[in-house]
């Protein structure tokens, strides 16, 4: 395989890894707003949909969850699994960005 080749399939595998990472994160931050949005609107709890959303913003909040806790149990939800939402952006950010600066190409 001529060097060219390399450079080129290393390119394009960075190209999309950087797509896939900034898409989780995304997929994660809008995943976990949807929960909060259910969650302040008092969605039925025992909703299937209500319960995949749940399951999965808790595991995506990775402790943030109960970092916060104030009175108002609707605020708690939108405090910490909103600054898991914006850590999960920010993450996608800087990662994009470590690869992005990685693929680029040499002078």
């Amino acid at each position: 395989m001529r060097r060219a080749d390399v450079r080129r399939a290393w390119h394009r595998g960075l190209g999309v890894l950087i797509s896939v990472v900034r898409w989780f994160g995304t997929a994660a931050a809008a995943l976990l707003a949807v929960h909060v949005i259910l969650t302040i609107g008092n969605a039925n709890p025992d909703n299937g949909i209500t319960k995949f959303v749940a399951s999965w913003a808790e595991w995506l909040a990775l402790g943030f969850q109960d970092l916060f806790m104030p009175a108002d149990p609707k605020l708690e939800v939108l405090v910490n699994y909103g600054v898991a939402a914006l850590f999960w952006l920010v993450i996608a950010s800087l990662a994009t960005r470590v690869l992005s600066a990685l693929n680029r190409p040499s002078i």
